[in-house]
């Protein structure tokens, strides 16, 4: 069989598989899950162009990952045909761990595991499925491999992974501000004292690439109707898995129910087998198809947030930078318990704060080194003369108040 494909992206036009094992890779279920599983969760009931997957950002961060090796080795930096092809794998499998609708439902389907961590297990399966070739690949993953600077193409403040989301995100729901240079980055990359580093004349490209994150973050990532969406979808859940755990019997596929009926931890997973199979059979459809059902269920509380997801009637949110108005949330409690079927223990899925954290970089972890001139190398804070770089360092933190918007209109 001809394992030599090529794939037409729409962000860089066409991606070639660079290798037979790659190929066995993505042509592998745990990796074509990613399809059904999209990059952006919710962002699509705000920019409706928002529907690309995690599949597709895989395959766009390999693309990067080949042109990046490239540039290295014209440079003169030793990278072997071996080291290639599992940096390669590497960012292919980077996002392999992420659950149904992404960051949405880490929190609320397992408890205390990241994606991170079930992409490791995913990759421990494979390597042994695929006799140990995909060894050297866990290595520079786990930062385990003494050329650190592949791991650091692979997850650092300036990685491969950061280099497409941001052009991917930005092409799929067109908001142009997170448009970065890419293949300029790309081209000016380097190694210093076996770090990665960027040239010094590719500085400019850095600074626009910090500031196209921060962009990114506030006007889609943590826009205010993304965050109502994703939350409604995290309190759905709570309430499922709630009644559940009292014996309530939901409608729920078969993986998912494993998820919905059980409390699964971190020890689960690297103890029960079960756990990571039914993991790898658990999508966005599965989630959704539940909410489909469970909008017709006999508890109040669910049914009415999930008719609520379903039509776009999401929560009302204001954002703020100071705590909300305590006497304007005690109000909105009262008006949510006179108006509606609930308990006072109840009221936190119709009036609820939390907060959001944002920074485009953190000086002092996994600095992004600048290679000047003169051989020596500077964080990127230090080198740059654009004193907005201190700023985008800090780390910005929002309050948030929601509340179901039949609340407000009676605020009014």
């Amino acid at each position: 069989m001809n394992k030599k494909k090529i794939i037409n992206d729409p962000v860089y036009g066409f991606i070639t598989v660079p290798s037979d094992l790659i190929f066995d890779l993505i042509a592998h279920p745990y990796f074509q899950r990613l399809r059904n599983i999209k990059q952006l969760g919710m962002t699509h009931l705000v920019y409706p162009g928002a529907l690309h997957t995690r599949f597709h950002h895989a395959l766009g961060a390999m693309h990067l990952m080949g042109m990046a090796i490239e540039t290295l080795k014209t440079k003169g930096h030793d990278i072997s045909s071996a080291e290639e092809e599992a940096v390669t794998i590497a960012i292919l499998l980077h996002d392999i761990g992420h659950g149904p609708y992404s960051h949405a439902l880490e929190h609320t389907i397992v408890e205390g595991i990241s994606h991170e961590h079930i992409s490791v297990l995913l990759m421990d399966n494979l390597n042994r499925q695929f006799d140990n070739k995909l060894s050297l690949a866990l290595d520079i993953f786990n930062n385990k491999y003494h050329k650190s600077f592949l791991h650091q193409l692979v997850s650092g403040q300036m990685d491969i992974d950061r280099l497409d989301y941001l052009n991917r995100d930005s092409f799929f729901t067109g908001v142009s501000e997170g448009i970065v240079g890419f293949d300029r980055i790309i081209k000016m990359l380097d190694v210093a004292d076996g770090q990665l580093a960027i040239e010094v004349k590719g500085i400019y490209s850095v600074e626009k690439f910090l500031i196209a994150r921060r962009l990114m973050y506030w006007q889609v990532y943590l826009h205010k109707t993304v965050v109502a969406a994703e939350q409604m979808l995290v309190k759905i859940l709570d309430r499922a898995k709630y009644l559940a755990g009292r014996g309530k019997t939901l409608f729920a596929t078969p993986n998912f129910s494993y998820f919905l009926n059980n409390q699964v931890t971190k020890v689960d997973f690297k103890e029960n087998p079960q756990t990571l199979e039914c993991f790898t059979l658990l999508d966005d459809y599965d989630i959704y198809t539940s909410v489909k059902v469970w909008a017709s269920d006999d508890d109040f509380i669910l049914s009415t947030l999930c008719k609520s997801l379903l039509s776009r009637n999401l929560y009302h949110v204001e954002i703020t930078n100071e705590p909300p108005d305590k006497e304007l949330e005690a109000s909105l409690v009262i008006k949510a318990m006179e108006m509606y079927p609930i308990a006072e223990n109840e009221v936190s899925y119709f009036v609820f704060t939390d907060t959001l954290k944002n920074n485009a970089y953190r000086a002092g972890a996994e600095n992004i080194n600048i290679l000047m001139k003169d051989g020596t190398v500077k964080d990127i804070a230090k080198a740059s003369d654009n004193s907005s770089l201190e700023a985008l360092s800090n780390t910005v933190e929002k309050h948030i108040l929601c509340f179901v918007k039949d609340l407000k209109h009676t605020e009014e």
